[in-house]
């Protein structure tokens, strides 16, 4: 008897503390916008980071609620989800900066030296904390596959010659990739440059030149060559001011007499150094 009182009293004070706790969630719940969850809904999922935030909830979450979060964050998404997102919020909607993932290196196993045998993880930031990695070129691509193992959207594979190739349909310009390299070889450009630097090297000519056969020796030739005054030395290094050279250049000399051929034309789907292999006009990829 006294066992069964036990048992009711029991079942009483958990039904009321179940109530209680009910009650308590009820008075104390924050309503939760049903917008966010319709902009988290179109976005692609990537958690990429590439809107400055926590993945694509937190995104959501401050789209909606912070006024002045633009709604064309979302880089993998484009303009379609920016649209989107503009019209759930009722912003004004503003156009996506489409970039794409280039890489700045042509050194190759053939034409790049080695110092020693790597036979550690398979890993640039790995290789890279041992001694730099085995690249003489201590700026160059180490090729391990770091930057493909980022990718969310499956826009990287790498080439038997051990550099990345970009594949641009399927590249979002979400720089997962570029955040992940070691040695900042990959960089973000807008989908209309004429042409790029394969290198990254801050070397000076001779040294750059003893490491890789196709460095940039920052011999000048590109710079006087344009007309247009697109093309800078800074730090031993080549450097094109795209928006120049997308706006008063239709044809690019400054290619014609580079020594190492270090400077190409921008042929997308292409691993740097590879350019000239393509036929632009089979559709595969080409020149924006």
């Amino acid at each position: 008897m006294i066992s069964l009182y036990i048992l009711f009293v029991l079942v009483g004070m958990g039904a009321l503390f179940g109530v209680l706790i009910a009650l308590a969630h009820k008075k104390m719940a924050v309503e939760t916008d049903p917008r966010i969850h319709e902009v988290d809904d179109i976005l692609p999922k990537g958690q990429c980071g590439a809107c400055g935030y926590a993945g694509c909830m937190a995104y959501a979450e401050a789209v909606v609620k912070n006024p002045d979060v633009a709604p064309n964050l979302c880089i993998p998404g484009k303009e379609a989800v920016a649209l989107e997102v503009a019209r759930i919020t009722g912003k004004n909607p503003a156009p996506v900066e489409l970039k794409l993932a280039t890489v700045r290196c042509a050194g190759t196993y053939a034409k790049a030296n080695r110092v020693f045998e790597y036979k550690g993880i398979r890993d640039c930031v790995a290789a890279n904390m041992l001694q730099g990695g085995s690249k003489g070129c201590r700026y160059g691509c180490l090729g391990y596959g770091t930057c493909k193992e980022a990718c969310q959207f499956g826009a990287m594979t790498m080439t038997p010659e051990g550099l990345p190739r970009v594949n641009p349909e399927r590249c979002t310009g979400c720089g997962k990739c570029a955040q992940v390299c070691p040695r900042s070889v990959i960089q973000l450009y807008d989908l209309g440059i004429h042409v790029r630097v394969n290198c990254n090297s801050r070397d000076k000519g001779q040294v750059s030149r003893q490491n890789c056969q196709v460095s940039c020796i920052a011999c000048g030739i590109c710079s006087k060559q344009c007309p247009h005054g697109a093309i800078k030395i800074d730090n031993f290094l080549a450097v094109v001011d795209h928006a120049v050279c997308r706006e008063k250049c239709s044809d690019p000399v400054c290619l014609a007499k580079c020594p190492t051929k270090a400077i190409t034309l921008a042929v997308l789907g292409v691993a740097p150094g590879d350019e000239d292999q393509l036929d632009a006009a089979s559709g595969i990829a080409a020149r924006h």
